[in-house]
């Protein structure tokens, strides 16, 4: 599966400090927008909603 890697909404366009995101069957791929031939983290699902959940504050 080749993922597909997609930029935060948020991200103002002007090539600042992004990351994109691409969604696997069991896991996120997390990637630097600014490199995207380098390299990538993988984490699980559950991870990566505990991530999200923390940096939101719940």
């Amino acid at each position: 599966m080749v993922p597909q890697w997609r930029k935060s909404s948020y991200s103002g366009g002007s090539g600042g400090e992004c990351v994109e995101v691409a969604a696997m069957p069991d896991h996120l791929l997390i990637r630097d927008s600014k490199d995207p031939d380098g390299p990538h983290l993988g984490v699980t699902i559950a991870a990566a909603r505990d991530l999200i959940s923390r940096v939101r504050g719940q």
